[in-house]
């Protein structure tokens, strides 16, 4: 591990895995970027897939992966409980479908926001739509982890669509420009539309922050304090060419743990640069997790294997594992409660 300078708000470095690494209250980030082909009228890929280990692709064959559909690419039925989940598709959609009985269509800039809380199985698809173009898709699941006291909420699920995000344009004093998405967590004067109510994001003094920063060559931008040290704060540079944070160079493939209670001077690349900055304040309390429960010990770890197996969190109302919707549905979010939205 890199050692920064004395003066340097960059505490530490690392690369960015699969997934990346993650300070608490987070518990896992992963970066999807597929370059889908053209799709067949039923919204799967118009290539062969007979090479590939169909229920298990994470090859990233030819610039993407299935990951664990069999026709669509995707992830098919599979529980939650403990955590939250925040899925923002920067472009390509998502077919949500759970447990509740809920189901929408979101992409292009939205995000999902779940509370799993005490339990819910859900599917997200990625169907193609167009059958003349590529269909790239690009998402970020990031996994929030809820406090003991409220690891058994009511499971609960917000859209932040991508019209009524936030975002923050800068132009610096060389006319360079930094676009920065407000996911979570006010910035500048900018508050987001709201995580939802059992979130740890929901508790004014935790922090809780997802920013999107876009960084034009060479410019520069400064990310502001949060209140104090007691506040973990991490940045990943993802695309682009590479980004200075104080004294310290982070290439493209690279993050940092922060000092969130200093200012964070950013200058970007020749080719520009595009980061994510997660923040907020640990939780700290102990963390037992299993695949996709995520508890504080191993006897709660059991018993939430127990009722899964039990109930199935409320069982599975769609015909298939994975449902999709018609390659012309327009993105919408169908709520347990009945209640329809759309962007």
């Amino acid at each position: 591990m890199e050692q920064p300078t004395k003066t340097d708000v960059v505490l530490e470095t690392f690369p960015l895995s699969m997934p990346w690494p993650t300070l608490d209250p987070f518990l896992f980030a992963v970066h999807h970027h597929d370059d889908y082909p053209k799709a067949r009228p039923d919204l799967s890929p118009d290539a062969s897939v007979a090479d590939r280990s169909i229920g298990n692709d994470f090859s990233g064959q030819d610039g993407w992966s299935m990951y664990h559909g069999e026709r669509v690419p995707g992830f098919p039925q599979h529980p939650h409980r403990g955590f939250e989940t925040i899925t923002y598709a920067r472009s390509g959609h998502i077919d949500h479908s759970d447990s509740l009985g809920a189901t929408a269509r979101f992409g292009q800039g939205d995000t999902q926001w779940m509370t799993a809380g005490k339990g819910v199985v859900h599917s997200e698809m990625f169907p193609l739509l167009n059958q003349t173009e590529p269909n790239p898709l690009e998402l970020f699941q990031i996994w929030l982890n809820l406090p003991a006291a409220d690891k058994m909420v009511e499971p609960y699920f917000t859209m932040l669509w991508e019209a009524e995000t936030p975002k923050i344009e800068a132009v610096d004093d060389d006319g360079r420009r930094a676009t920065i998405t407000v996911i979570a967590g006010e910035l500048l004067g900018r508050q987001p539309a709201g995580s939802p109510p059992d979130s740890w994001a929901s508790r004014p003094e935790a922090e809780v922050a997802v920013w999107h920063i876009s960084l034009e060559a060479g410019a520069r931008w400064v990310l502001p304090a949060a209140s104090g040290n007691d506040i973990n704060r991490a940045i990943y540079s993802f695309e682009g060419s590479w980004v200075t944070v104080g004294d310290h160079r982070l290439d493209v493939g690279v993050g940092a743990r922060l000092a969130a209670n200093e200012d964070a001077v950013l200058v970007a690349g020749e080719d520009g640069v595009e980061c994510i900055v997660l923040q907020g304040r640990p939780i700290g309390e102990p963390i037992a997790q299993y695949g996709p429960f995520v508890m504080n010990n191993q006897a709660e770890i059991r018993q939430a294997m127990a009722d899964y197996r039990a109930t199935r969190f409320g069982g599975w109302p769609w015909p298939h594992d994975g449902p999709t919707h018609a390659a012309d549905e327009p993105r919408f979010a169908l709520h347990p409660d009945g209640r329809t939205e759309r962007p």
